[in-house]
């Protein structure tokens, strides 16, 4: 089996060797907003995101550099919705990645620009990339979909908010699982769909590895609402046990954790049989399903 934790750690590498070139500094006192763009993004990680995009798009004979526009435009949305998340006025935390959070390192006012500024220097990214006009308008639609406020991240964050707020929600497993559809799994989605996309994947190798981004997508967020009750605070990151502090619905208090483990196995088991049809080239892919239940981070 692929050493995934070896292979995620060369990706990341040079994932960040590239993505340090793209963040020139303005001469004037405006450059603390791009010096905290940077600072986030390149604020350790584990790049899951622009690894799928990576991996997926290699399946179609598609190389780091073809798939890099995408990845790093994807890390940029994703890195904004983390800072933003941290906000006081949202999750209000002091860690990410076992470093101060931007808001921290900066000031809040700064952290908000540097989440605006990573949310439009990502399309600017895919708008300027060499890819063919077809697949560099596909790929912003759908990452614009995917992020955004009618059936994207943004309508997740809202949702998970409005959890916080319902003691006793009527359908708290659907509802639950609605927020993770949209909070994680969106970008998830995404990072399949991008890589299969710059492919140009037929319909029916499209449909296969959106189903297996949905299955790693779901057990991703049990991992993580599981790490937030048994994991290491100085693995993970930043500040657990947050979770039931804050009343915030998760797999866990919907089913407990010895059931919302069996559900993640099963999810990765059928993660694994959805890109059979790639054979032996899907053995990475396979390998980072197992990664994300077995992670300690």
């Amino acid at each position: 089996m692929t050493d995934i934790k070896t292979e995620l750690s060369n990706y990341s590498l040079r994932f960040n060797q590239q993505a340090e070139k793209m963040f020139a500094l303005p001469s004037g006192p405006e450059k603390r907003v791009v010096e905290a763009m940077k600072y986030s993004l390149l604020n350790g990680g584990k790049r899951l995101r622009p690894y799928l995009v990576y991996a997926t798009a290699r399946l179609f004979g598609k190389s780091f550099e073809d798939s890099f526009s995408a990845a790093a435009s994807l890390e940029m949305l994703h890195t904004y919705s983390l800072i933003h998340d941290d906000l006081p006025a949202m999750d209000n935390d002091d860690l990410r990645r076992g470093k101060p959070t931007c808001h921290k390192q900066f000031d809040e006012a700064t952290a908000i620009l540097a989440g605006d500024g990573l949310l439009t220097y990502a399309f600017e990214i895919l708008a300027c990339s060499a890819y063919d006009d077809d697949i560099k308008i596909n790929l912003i639609k759908l990452l614009s979909q995917n992020a955004g406020a009618f059936k994207g991240m943004i309508s997740g964050q809202m949702l998970d908010l409005y959890a916080e707020t319902v003691k006793n929600p009527q359908n708290p497993t659907e509802l639950i699982s609605h927020i993770e559809e949209m909070k994680t799994g969106c970008l998830l989605s995404y990072a399949c769909q991008a890589g299969a996309v710059i492919g140009r994947a037929d319909s029916s190798a499209y449909e296969a590895l959106t189903k297996y981004s949905r299955c790693i997508g779901i057990a991703f967020q049990i991992a993580d609402d599981i790490l937030d009750i048994e994991g290491n605070q100085q693995l993970v990151g930043k500040t657990l046990h947050k979770d039931s502090s804050q009343n915030k619905l998760t797999f866990v208090s919907c089913y407990g954790i010895a059931k919302a483990k069996d559900m993640a196995k099963n999810l990765i088991e059928q993660a694994k049989q959805e890109i059979a049809v790639f054979g032996e080239q899907s053995n990475n892919l396979k390998a980072l399903a197992q990664f994300i239940i077995d992670r300690t981070y």
